[in-house]
């Protein structure tokens, strides 16, 4: 099938194919110690009674609802009920804050309430510039919580507040996107390997 362009479909889809494969090579080369980093943040903290909060806006929102249901239901493997919760799905805070405080604090108010410097802070945004993310991030270095951010592009201004960044060096959404879900999915893998052999 050519498409109006003279590209076959099968042009485009390998095209496609090609573009996420180079994306992926290139988050390992650049973040391979950070996603370690990162795993081993959240086994920490899992393993010390604490919680992970998930959070990001549009389609990062999905990946951090996506991510929050692996840990508490499973993944692959069967084990314990791991505690995370996304702070985007309980439409009456969301709507509460931000009709009483604005967006920008849709986020930070929740971490307000319920972070302790023994829970793990996981900030999804392909842009990397989200205000709610960055007062999250803030919010949660007061509470004394490790942050980890999953960006896009340069890292934009949260790469410098968080403790983690683990940055996709892409200006395409749905490739950093793909990545992003990619490592959600590797954290959930050694966290599931972990709690099944050991608790």
């Amino acid at each position: 099938m050519n498409l109006n362009t003279g590209i076959t479909l099968i042009d485009h889809i390998l095209h496609e194919v090609n573009a996420h494969q180079q994306t992926i090579q290139q988050l390992v080369n650049d973040n391979l110690e950070h996603i370690d980093a990162m795993c081993m943040e959240v086994l920490g903290c899992l393993k010390n009674d604490g919680k992970i909060f998930f959070m990001g806006n549009g389609g990062s929102a999905a990946d951090a609802q996506h991510l929050a249901a692996e840990f508490i239901g499973r993944f692959k493997r069967n084990r314990r009920a791991l505690p995370a919760l996304a702070l985007t799905t309980d439409t009456s805070v969301v709507t509460a804050i931000s009709n009483d405080f604005g967006y920008e604090y849709v986020f930070a108010r929740q971490l307000s309430a319920l972070c302790t410097d023994r829970d793990a802070v996981i900030l999804i945004s392909t842009s990397g510039n989200s205000t709610n993310l960055l007062e999250a991030a803030r919010e949660a270095s007061r509470k004394k919580a490790c942050t980890i951010g999953l960006l896009g592009n340069n890292g934009g201004a949260l790469a410098a507040n968080v403790n983690i960044p683990v940055i996709v060096a892409s200006a395409e959404t749905a490739r950093i996107q793909e990545c992003h879900i990619l490592i959600g999915h590797i954290l959930c893998q050694i966290c599931d390997e972990y709690f099944s052999i050991n608790h």
